[in-house]
């Protein structure tokens, strides 16, 4: 399903590197960017696309990642503002088919649908598993 799919993933923290190492040995072509080389770390051996340093507020990293070839952006920074950016550019700049961004804030949630941006909350959906859970306890 990934094989061949080239990915562009923001952010190489526990979440993006757990990505770019699946969509890696999924066949994927990744990308990672990120502004801390040691984040690079956290990257598995078997990890076989490529990694560019710097901010990518700054437009020259985006281009670095060659993001205009991107079939897929994942943003997954730990920063709802940096992800919302990057997705914009994505979307609307470099017209990346597929844009989806991790947001903490449910209440962005509509902002970034609105920009046509898919979503994923992590806020939100523990809060669901916890009504899941606390709703078996109850019956």
């Amino acid at each position: 399903m990934m094989k061949g799919r080239y990915i562009v993933i923001v952010g190489c923290g526990r979440l993006g590197s757990l990505l770019a190492n699946r969509l890696s040995i999924q066949g994927a072509n990744v990308v990672v960017v990120d502004r801390d080389t040691a984040s690079f770390e956290n990257l598995s051996v078997g990890f076989s696309g490529f990694q560019v340093q710097g901010d990518v507020v700054e437009p020259e990293v985006l281009r670095r990642s060659k993001l205009a070839d991107a079939d897929v952006l994942l943003a997954v920074t730990d920063d709802d503002n940096i992800n919302l950016m990057v997705a914009q550019m994505a979307k609307k700049i470099h017209r990346v088919p597929r844009v989806i961004a991790r947001i903490y804030d449910p209440e962005r949630e509509e902002l970034f649908h609105n920009l046509e941006i898919e979503t994923l909350c992590p806020t939100r959906m523990a809060a669901e598993r916890f009504f899941v859970l606390l709703e078996l306890e109850i019956s």
